[in-house]
């Protein structure tokens, strides 16, 4: 232990000797009021004591100002005010600090969850491909080949969202958070666009041109199924023909993958 010099810091009551203990405290303390105040992170508990300063201060001014005898008597006050500001600056100094908040970790999408939305991703583009390349299915549904109808609009949108913020290698955590979201949205656009296609199928045309439409996917159906080399060229020719017809009165509209896929199929019914 080693004796601290007198008037060490004024105003402060400090014992004339320390402790290693103590000289640490002391020297964190010290620390902490150079970078954070006056007090550092010790904040005070409760007001001033105003009792010990202004009952001796009364009784000084009166005293004074009535008779000088009366400043005799003030010395236990003096003391009492002197031991007041000591102990207030104590309870100050020794509180305890505040609890600093504690420290959240940036979320941070894990691989698998990358991983599963681009599973989850291909398979909604099988699925879109496979509806676009089957005129059979743009028949049935032909709201889904729409994007006039709002939900197929809206899923058109979302995809497309998608398809531009896909990689091949897993991007950065902000990129990959925004491709799994797009991705949950595109998801949820399709099955809504499906339904209501699927509601409202052919209730937009009129009779003969619901008429139309279920000859060409009987030709179609004909068409497929067939043994008869002769039978399949027929009905891939008068259905061609009638989905021309269609489509010039804006009837139905096939997207040019399912007409490559028809003309496809009609030349491969040809004999070689």
């Amino acid at each position: 232990m080693r004796p601290r010099p007198h008037g060490h810091r004024q105003g402060h009551l400090y014992p004339r000797w320390e402790g290693p203990g103590e000289r640490a405290a002391h020297q964190v303390r010290r620390a902490a009021r150079g970078r954070n105040g006056h007090h550092g992170p010790y904040r005070h508990r409760g007001a001033f004591p105003a009792p010990f300063v202004i009952i001796p201060l009364l009784f000084i001014v009166s005293g004074a100002g009535a008779n000088g005898v009366l400043l005799l008597g003030l010395i236990p006050m003096i003391l009492l005010l002197m031991v007041g500001v000591s102990v207030y600056r104590a309870r100050s100094l020794f509180t305890a600090p505040a609890p600093l908040p504690p420290r959240t970790a940036p979320s941070t999408p894990p691989r698998p969850a990358w991983d599963a939305a681009r599973a989850r991703f291909d398979a909604l583009r099988v699925d879109y491909a496979a509806y676009e390349c089957d005129a059979m299915e743009v028949l049935r549904l032909p709201a889904l080949a729409d994007v006039s109808v709002p939900s197929t609009g809206r899923f058109v949108e979302a995809f497309a969202e998608a398809q531009a913020l896909d990689t091949d290698a897993r991007p950065p955590d902000g990129h990959a958070r925004k491709f799994i979201a797009a991705v949950d949205r595109a998801e949820r656009a399709w099955q809504a666009a499906r339904d209501a296609a699927e509601r409202i199928r052919h209730s937009a045309l009129s009779p003969d041109e619901r008429g139309s439409v279920e000859r060409v996917l009987k030709l179609l159906t004909t068409a497929r199924d067939s043994d008869s080399e002769a039978e399949r060229l027929t009905a891939y020719a008068m259905a061609r023909s009638e989905l021309a017809r269609l489509e010039r009165t804006g009837v139905v509209r096939l997207p040019r993958t399912a007409v490559a896929a028809l003309d496809e199929a009609a030349r491969g019914a040809l004999p070689g």
